[in-house]
């Protein structure tokens, strides 16, 4: 048990899928997972480990944002072992070609909040996803003919920014879309010699306007759930 997670030591798998809502949380256990049992309700942050093809898998909600973010995966990695983690979640598209539905398999993160400024005293650090876990991913959603975009994200502690075209200048970098917690994932797991990927629906476009309403939303994730689920085990 730890300060955010009920659980006793060995509830939690060493796999956790990592959605933002813990509504998608137990949306994604009842789904997926095969007698899945909820371990955690504090805060009404839900957890829950099951079955996915006899592997044992946890989905833990974490909250928006790096913050949130930070406080359960360090809990997970510190107090219950977790070693592979994947964030599953939304984002906002950056690039024309990223379009709604369109899968996000985040290669690197980049980001405007200062949490590693702090930790790594004014300097930049570059936190990138896995390699197997990416590959993995990259490879099944290949085979399944889902349509996918790999590169850079932006991990933003904003969401609603004073300047409108804010993003436009991490658009043309490359940075494919934008989301709030994929880079302290990221850092947090190379610290503790996890692994960590992100894997993201694009819900809404910057460059359209488009937006997924929440039954859309609910849908279309289905397929990223399922390509986290695989990339996990298999990789």
């Amino acid at each position: 048990m730890s300060v955010h997670i009920s659980a006793e030591r060995g509830e939690i798998a060493e796999t956790v899928l990592l959605p933002g809502d813990p509504l998608r949380a137990e949306f994604a256990a009842e789904k997926f997972l095969k007698d899945a049992v909820c371990y955690n309700r504090v805060r009404g942050m839900l957890g829950f480990t099951g079955n996915w093809k006899g592997t044992r898998v946890s989905i833990q909600g974490t909250g928006m944002g790096i913050p949130s973010l930070n406080i359960y995966v360090n809990e997970l990695l510190r107090d219950f072992g977790a070693r592979t983690l994947v964030r599953i979640g939304s984002c906002g598209s950056y690039r024309r070609e990223v379009a709604l539905r369109d899968l996000v398999i985040a290669m690197t993160a980049s980001t405007d909040s200062a949490h590693n400024k702090l930790r790594f005293d004014g300097m930049d650090y570059a936190p990138a996803a896995n390699y197997e876990l990416f590959s993995t991913a990259c490879r099944l959603a290949a085979e399944r003919e889902l349509t996918f975009h790999a590169g850079g994200i932006l991990s933003s502690d904003t969401f609603y920014q004073d300047d409108p075209d804010a993003w436009k200048h991490w658009a043309q970098y490359g940075v494919l879309a934008v989301e709030m917690e994929a880079n302290g994932l990221y850092t947090l797991a190379a610290r503790a010699g996890a692994r960590a990927l992100a894997i993201c629906t694009v819900s809404d476009s910057l460059v359209t306007k488009e937006a997924l309403t929440p039954d859309e939303r609910q849908s279309t994730f289905a397929d990223m759930i399922e390509l986290a689920l695989d990339a996990a085990v298999e990789a």
